[in-house]
């Protein structure tokens, strides 16, 4: 069973990093995830 969760978690995590070209990319685009959570974080508190 530890096999499978295994193998599916590199799967996965193969699928994310094909999506972006580069780890760079990768970088940029959990800056850009943080910023908007950061963002929606300050609206509500505003509201």
């Amino acid at each position: 069973m530890k096999k499978i969760i295994s193998l599916l978690c590199v799967v996965a995590m193969t699928a994310g990093l094909s999506a972006c070209n580069t780890f760079k990319g990768f970088g940029k685009d959990v800056e850009r995830g943080g910023e908007k959570v950061q963002d929606a974080a300050t609206d509500a508190q505003r509201k």
